[in-house]
């Protein structure tokens, strides 16, 4: 599958969050440019994984699909419900893992933008804002979470559409996807600076090899799979 280099567009506008849930940023937006390509409608079942304020859920719901969203936060719970309601389109988010919420259930999309951030902890934090981007030491526990559970959420024919930072390897997101019997590649690209979160650490990125000195731009990519 060949790639496209993007350029994450406008952020959605009107989204309301409650304190500590994850905003809208340049990884949502690209994903939501990666979503635009893809054929919704009433028959399709879309699954979000990690809705934080529920963007790319509305996103697809606007499109006419059904879409179920589910986040560990009650916080991005409740404001994915509210931009719902605030929006007036049908919108079921679930609170809890996503693997045990969608259990026995398939569909035809599953769009995820999950914590990814390496962090020193080898825990996922369970509470605060660091939730949304903590992802352990090289930033894939919820990434190879996803990976291995994507036969099982998708339907034949189904897609995944994932994005990560390139420091977490494109390539193993690929090759694990293939490994477990879905087409996958990378679908599109785009750098955007370093935020705060890695700036704050970028001696211990260094030391893990991650990430050079003077690092100043991050490479992301959605990866899409399809399952066959």
């Amino acid at each position: 599958m060949s790639s496209t280099t993007l350029t994450p567009g406008p952020l959605p506008v009107g989204l309301f969050a409650l304190p500590g849930v994850y905003r809208p940023q340049a990884d949502t937006r690209l994903l939501a440019e990666a979503l635009a390509h893809e054929e919704l409608g009433p028959r399709t079942d879309a699954l979000e994984i990690g809705t934080g304020t529920g963007a790319l859920a509305l996103h697809a719901a606007g499109r006419g699909a059904r879409v179920t969203a589910v986040d560990v936060s009650w916080p991005a719970v409740l404001t994915a419900r509210l931009n719902a309601l605030r929006r007036r389109l049908p919108l079921r988010v679930l609170h809890g893992d996503f693997a045990v919420r969608t259990a026995g259930r398939r569909f035809d999309l599953v769009v995820a933008n999950p914590p990814y951030v390496p962090a020193p902890g080898t825990r996922l934090p369970s509470h605060g804002p660091e939730r949304a981007w903590d992802a352990g030491p090289d930033g894939r526990q919820v990434i190879d979470r996803i990976c291995a559970s994507a036969p099982d959420l998708l339907r034949p024919g189904g897609v995944l559409l994932l994005v990560h930072s390139g420091l977490c390897g494109a390539e193993t997101t690929v090759d694990r996807l293939a490994g477990a019997g879905l087409a996958a590649g990378v679908m599109a690209r785009a750098s955007v600076p370093w935020g705060p979160v890695l700036r704050s650490r970028r001696a211990w990125l260094h030391a893990q090899g991650l990430a050079d000195e003077a690092e100043e731009w991050e490479e992301l990519v959605v990866i899409r799979a399809r399952n066959l």
